[in-house]
C-alpha cells in the first residue's frame, strides 16, 4: 500500500486495513462511519474557511507557528489565532 498523499487514510479506512496491514476493528469502523455520516449532513459555512482550517491543522505538523502565520497572511487569510497557537504549537 502506498503510504503517501492526503487520501491514503480514507483509502485505508475504506479497505478496513491500517497502514501497517493490520485489520481495523469493526467497532472502530462503525463508530467512524457513524460520526462521518453525521458530518456529511452538516451545513458548511464556506470553502475558504474550511481551506484555512485544513491548512492550519495540517500545516502545524510541518511548519513553525511563525512560518505558518506568515504563509496565511501572505495568502490573504487572517493569521494564526492565539487559541490555534496554544492548541497546535504548545
Amino acid at each position: 500500500m502506498d503510504l503517501f498523499g492526503p487520501d491514503i487514510i480514507d483509502k485505508a479506512i475504506e479497505a478496513g486495513i491500517d497502514l501497517d496491514g493490520t485489520q481495523i476493528p469493526e467497532e472502530m469502523l462503525k463508530l467512524y462511519k457513524r460520526v462521518m455520516d453525521k458530518e456529511k449532513k452538516r451545513k458548511r459555512s464556506g470553502v475558504q474557511k474550511s481551506m484555512r482550517n485544513r491548512i492550519v491543522r495540517t500545516g502545524a505538523k510541518h511548519f513553525s507557528a511563525k512560518d505558518l502565520n506568515e504563509f496565511l497572511l501572505k495568502a490573504g487569510w487572517e493569521g494564526l489565532k492565539e487559541k490555534e497557537i496554544r492548541f497546535f504549537f504548545d
